[in-house]
């Protein structure tokens, strides 16, 4: 597949010059901006044209009546989907009373460029009315992540050739379109009317806009306020007005040629499930107040230097191919803007770049996106894991309404609810727990923080080790199995130990019997007693680990690779994704795999195989898996690398690369694809770095492709930064400050010091032959994906 629209290739930022409609939905994803709270789509100034229109705030949602053929116990009975906010983005412009619209009149020149170290979407645009009247207009947009409830917009009007009256016209536009169209009119009916206004105020040049959700009753405000300068002689004349959906202010002056024309607007945002009208009012507008003390530039100053903290450690350095390593600093970027300021808050699916997803949050975030922040931005994990936290007596009460103990997370929601009609893919996904719990453990043993452990991390190991105890059962010689559920291939379900699940569990419960022995005031508050604990022990030691005697191979789940093989010959490329075109009963029959979930075993749980395991395992699935999940190919690249196939695993990586803004899976206009981009930092750290961690520590086996030169990348562990740089021949790891940190490299064991740098060379390796993949599912070579022109 070829690039829809062409993106120019710079280190630090992301362009595109003139305009397309074609694409314009995947570019509004790509152009996105963010802090965890906000998100704003990156829609022209103007608001049209435009793909999907998108402002969001994290936990914003409406209610929906869930339709089911037919109904069952334990269905859940109301849906939850992201709904656009009031949307704050929009300015429109008037020249001599001709609306500025680059769809008529001569566009001499457009660019967007995201600057991916200022964090902040310029857009420079020459155009020329239908009248003839030339002008210039430059915006730069921000999502503070310094004020959480801020955003805002600089934007500057510039007479060429002719004296022009210009009418600016800077919005909070509160009836946007909502972005979800479902097929059920019962559902689509209560999503269309999301959103009653509450009222519309003005003060000067201030505005706010009150709303609330029809059916969840949350309440929202949105408030702007401006700062107006110009060249002019004469000074503009400003009038703001507002109604229940539409806040208008107007900024009217002459430019004379080369005179102009600025408008910096701040956006504040505030919504809550109990606060008053007025009390939302009074916390959007006092948002916006503060930031207008400090201004604009120290918006912006403040913009970057959040941005340089980050990089400091987050960045990574690739050699070899300019492409990889804009798309590499491009992922990154909305990794952490997606969770820069959550504040008990977790990460949709699709970040706050767009509704794709309704909105919801998956096990994926606790598998893929956690371990990058924990690693890059812990501030930001931590609140994410105490969001989950937060949501722990919903967990409670679904897990008694399954009849079990414990907890059972949601599998996908916005505020802790479950609210997937599908139960197969959902319900009986069961792993999502344990991947919950190992993000906690991950994130304990990286930071050292106690704290979180204590107060919020020991409660969610409890409860999902009961969950796991309530769920499994012995059999006649004592081994532990868990049946009947489904792992994290969807295409295949309800089957008996899934590996991955099983593994999963394992170290859930391992996890949590450590964890209350090191905390026993806390597990007895928590009426943890030494018994459960040893049933725990005894549970993870006898858990059942499915493996192929004939086939000498690890199996996904019991009986697995005795299935019919899918007949990869007989479906042609049209036919992908296999979900589109076939019937799940059918799927779930054959050995075919959507994500690789054996291979995410071999990652996660990777002490619990030997090196040929882990070889034959992977070259077994690769001939079965048609990668029609985003998750897939950062998964697989990692595993790739570890086995010695370091080409493959380039190639996969090129693959995750350029997901989004290849828009591989024809989806990016729904938002980017954010546990996939974190994915390519693990591709890289993980499988290339070979970094892999354990209650022992952590330890780098690094090798590079023929297609890479040098990798450089940062970890965060125990409050310093670790620097591994990797060449062709050897390794150099370098420690911030602090006390010596123990790694390990391949067999051997480093101690590094503060401000020393450490060499180490890789021993040989000999990969064996590579893989095969289906028929017509091998990934593009590296240097086809990073080289495909629009």
């Amino acid at each position: 597949m070829t690039r829809p629209f062409a993106f120019d290739v710079a280190p630090w930022s992301i362009g595109v010059r003139g305009f397309d409609p074609s694409g314009l939905a995947h570019r509004e994803s790509v152009f996105a901006l963010s802090n965890g709270n906000i998100g704003w789509r990156g829609g022209l100034d103007e608001g049209d044209p435009c793909g999907i229109p998108g402002s969001y705030l994290n936990g914003v949602f409406e209610e929906h009546p869930m339709p089911y053929a037919e109904d069952g116990y334990g269905y859940p009975d109301v849906g939850q989907s992201a709904v656009n906010v009031p949307n704050g983005q929009v300015i429109r412009l008037l020249v001599d009373d001709e609306p500025f619209d680059i769809r008529t009149g001569v566009l001499q020149r457009h660019e967007q460029r995201l600057d991916l170290r200022g964090g902040t979407l310029h857009r420079d645009v020459e155009w020329t009315s239908v009248a003839g009247r030339e002008v210039r207009v430059t915006s730069t947009r921000l999502v503070s992540l310094e004020h959480r409830a801020v955003a805002g917009v600089r934007y500057e009007v510039e007479a060429v050739d002719a004296p022009v009256v210009v009418t600016i016209q800077s919005e909070i536009v509160g009836d946007v379109p909502q972005p979800t169209s479902h097929p059920d009119p019962r559902v689509q009916q209560a999503l269309d009317g999301a959103l009653r206004g509450a009222g519309g105020f003005v003060l000067g040049s201030a505005a706010t806009l009150v709303h609330r959700t029809r059916g969840s009753g949350l309440g929202i405000a949105v408030s702007m306020d401006h700062l107006v300068t110009a060249s002019t002689a004469t000074p503009p004349v400003v009038m703001t007005e507002a109604s229940d959906d539409l806040a208008r202010t107007s900024v009217r002056v002459r430019l004379a040629p080369g005179e102009r024309v600025e408008l910096v607007k701040l956006v504040g945002h505030a919504w809550s499930a109990s606060l008053s009208v007025s009390a939302l009012r009074d916390r959007a507008e006092a948002a916006v107040a503060d930031a207008l003390r400090g201004g604009w530039e120290a918006l912006v100053a403040a913009q970057r230097a959040r941005l340089d903290d980050y990089w400091g450690c987050a960045d990574v350095e690739v050699e070899g191919d300019p492409r990889l390593q804009q798309a590499v600093r491009f992922a990154l970027f909305h990794v952490f803007q997606a969770g820069a300021r959550l504040e008990l808050r977790s990460v949709p699916g699709k970040g706050l770049t767009g509704a794709g997803y309704e909105g919801h949050t998956f096990w994926d975030f606790e598998a893929f996106v956690l371990p990058v922040l924990t690693s890059t931005a812990p501030e930001a994990a931590a609140q994410a894991l105490r969001w989950r936290h937060a949501t722990l007596d919903r967990a409670r009460e679904r897990a008694r309404t399954l009849g079990f103990a414990g907890a059972a997370f949601a599998w996908r929601t916005i505020d802790g609810r479950e609210c997937s009609g599908y139960w197969p893919a959902s319900t009986a996904a069961l792993h999502l727990n344990a991947d919950i719990a190992a993000a906690v453990l991950h994130h304990v043993r990286a930071t050292g923080d106690v704290a979180f452990e204590r107060d919020a991390g020991l409660e969610i190991l409890v409860e999902t080790a009961r969950l796991w105890m309530s769920v499994g059962r012995r059999d006649a010689d004592g081994g532990f199995h868990i049946d009947g559920v489904t792992g994290p291939d969807e295409y295949s379900a309800l089957v008996d130990d899934n590996l991955f699940t099983n593994l999963m569990a394992r170290l859930n419960l391992e996890g949590a019997a450590a964890a209350a022995r090191r905390h026993p005031d806390v597990a007895r508050a928590l009426a943890v007693h030494d018994d459960e604990v040893g049933g725990w022990v005894a549970a993870a030691a006898a858990m059942h680990v499915p493996f192929d005697d004939e086939r000498q191979v690890h199996s996904p789940s019991a009986g697995w690779t005795d299935l019919a093989r899918w007949d990869f010959a007989a479906t042609t490329a049209e036919r992908y994704p296999l979900h589109d075109h076939f019937p799940y009963f059918d799927l779930y029959r054959k050995q075919v795999v959507k994500q690789a979930d054996l291979v995410l075993a071999l990652h996660f749980a990777h002490e619990a195989f030997t090196p040929r395991e882990k070889a034959r395992a992977f070259a077994y699935q690769e001939a079965l898996t048609v990668r029609d999940s985003s998750l897939s190919a950062a998964a697989q690249a990692v595993i790739a690398a570890e086995v010695g196939q370091l080409e493959l695993a380039a190639d996969y990586l090129a693959e995750a690369a350029t997901l989004d803004l290849d828009d591989l899976h024809e989806n990016t206009d729904e938002g980017l694809h954010i546990a996939s981009l974190a994915g390519l930092w693990t591709a890289l750290a993980a499988g290339f770095g070979g970094m892999r961690e354990s209650a022992v520590g952590v330890r780098f086996a690094p090798r590079l492709p023929p297609q890479l030169t040098r990798l450089a990348f940062g970890v965060r562990l125990h409050g310093r930064t670790l620097r591994v740089d990797i060449g062709p021949d050897a390794t150099t790891y370098e420690l911030g400050e602090g006390p010596p940190l123990r790694i390990g490299h391949f067999d051997d064991e480093l101690v590094l010091r503060p401000g020393r740098q450490t060499a180490r060379t890789p021993p040989l390796a000999d990969p064996g032959p590579r893989p095969a993949q289906p028929d017509g599912r091998a990934p593009r070579p590296f240097e086809t994906a990073l080289r495909a022109e629009a």
